[in-house]
């Protein structure tokens, strides 16, 4: 971990201990550090997020990212970040959880050329679909959602893209969860959503597909 990491991992530690969450081991928080650099570099030309600051992109992309990768159930082998977007919770539940294979969707090119990138200098075994994630045929143990566009929409393709048993997991307000719950259908039973760190707005909320559809 070069020198620079450790201010921001201490910062991450500091919100993730706030949050109630583990802090990083000095490994994890120099990938964290090399992945800010990078995403910020590349904010600074193309538009990836709407949060351009370090501070917003640690409390905000960051720690929620690592709270769904907490929220996540054991026993989840493969899991697609559905919009990926700059990575995000993908990246960072790649990071955090190194026993899932991580998949990233991201239709846009120049995100998509981003999510490469940020994968290369990460060293880790993340695959880049750089298309639309409706287009795929392969069904996953787990489909994450975070601010895609058309979401109640996505949702309903993301669906079709979990193996039975398998999660959805969505990252979104109180306030669109319902709507985003009944475009998944009736095959998904949900667990209470839980609030994402920083605010009661947010949450993250999963809901496991049954093993046969409902009659």
């Amino acid at each position: 971990m070069n020198e620079d990491s450790t201010p921001i991992g201490l910062r991450l530690n500091a919100l993730l201990t706030e949050a109630g969450l583990s802090p990083l081991d000095q490994a994890l928080a120099g990938h964290f550090q090399d992945y800010l650099s990078l995403l910020l570099r590349w904010n600074a030309r193309v538009n990836l997020t709407a949060i351009r600051d370090e501070e917003g992109t640690l409390s905000r992309h960051f720690v929620e990212s690592i709270a769904c990768a907490c929220a996540l159930p054991a026993g989840i082998a493969t899991l697609l970040d559905f919009g990926s977007g700059a990575g995000f919770p993908g990246i960072p539940i790649a990071l955090f959880r190194p026993e899932i294979s991580v998949t990233l969707a991201e239709s846009q090119g120049k995100k998509a050329a981003f999510l490469q990138e940020a994968v290369r200098v990460l060293g880790i075994p993340v695959k880049i679909y750089a298309q639309r994630a409706e287009l795929l045929t392969t069904q996953f143990d787990c489909v994450t959602l975070r601010a895609v566009d058309r979401m109640p929409q996505a949702v309903e393709a993301a669906a079709r893209l979990i193996a039975p048993g398998g999660w959805l997991a969505l990252m979104t307000t109180r306030a669109d969860l319902p709507n985003l719950q009944a475009g998944a259908g009736a095959s998904f039973s949900w667990n209470v959503e839980a609030s994402l760190p920083g605010s009661d707005d947010r949450v993250v909320a999963l809901g496991k597909k049954a093993i046969s559809s409902p009659a």
